[in-house]
C-alpha cells in the first residue's frame, strides 16, 4: 500500500517562511530549499520508517544542504508533517505540536 503524506497547516506555514527568508537571502535559494524539501519528501514517502524516533513517535528527517528537520508522525499509512524546522530552533516549538 502506498504512503500518504499530509502536511499540517503549521508546517505549511514553516515551509513558506523558510522559503521566503531564503528567497530574501538569494533569488533562487528558497526555490533550492522546496527542491531539496521535495526531494526529502519523496524519501520519507517511499520508506517512512528509515528515520529515527527522535521524541516520543515523531521521527525527523534532514533537508540535505540546508540545517532544517522534517519532523513527523507515521499512523498506519499516513505520515503527518508536523513541523520543517531548523535543527537549531528550540525544540519545545515542534514538540507542542504533538499534543494536538
Amino acid at each position: 500500500m502506498t504512503n500518504k503524506i499530509i502536511i499540517q497547516t503549521e508546517a505549511e506555514a514553516d515551509i513558506r517562511d523558510v522559503y521566503y527568508y531564503y528567497e530574501e537571502c538569494s533569488n533562487g535559494l528558497g526555490a533550492d530549499f522546496l527542491l531539496s524539501l521535495d526531494a526529502l519528501f519523496s524519501i520519507i514517502k517511499r520508506e517512512p520508517e528509515i528515520f529515527q524516533k527522535i521524541y516520543k513517535n515523531v521521527h525527523r528527517g534532514l533537508i540535505r544542504r540546508f540545517p532544517y528537520g522534517v519532523y513527523y508522525i507515521i499512523d498506519n499509512n499516513i505520515i503527518n508533517i508536523i513541523a520543517v524546522m531548523h535543527c537549531k530552533r528550540n525544540p519545545h516549538k515542534w514538540q507542542k505540536r504533538t499534543d494536538k
